[in-house]
């Protein structure tokens, strides 16, 4: 499968407790094509509590989330 990559450093463009899905990430340019889902990849930090919700989710990437009083929710 091929999957739409996002790092969670490149969600830092939502505001705090925003709740980002794919198609979030399109209308900010982030996501071209949707493939067959969304992965979320861990590199970067992210500094705003997100609910994110995506079909993967790297482990640096829940951690990072987490870290950031955000939660992942895989769809």
């Amino acid at each position: 499968k091929d999957y739409a990559i996002v790092n969670v450093e490149d969600l830092n463009c939502f505001e705090a407790n925003t709740e980002v899905t794919i198609e979030k990430l399109q209308e900010k340019g982030l996501v071209k094509k949707t493939y067959d889902g969304l992965k979320i990849l861990g590199n970067g930090k992210l500094t705003v509590a997100l609910t994110v919700k995506a079909n993967k989710f790297s482990n640096q990437a829940l951690q990072v989330i987490s870290d950031a009083g955000g939660k992942a929710e895989v769809i």
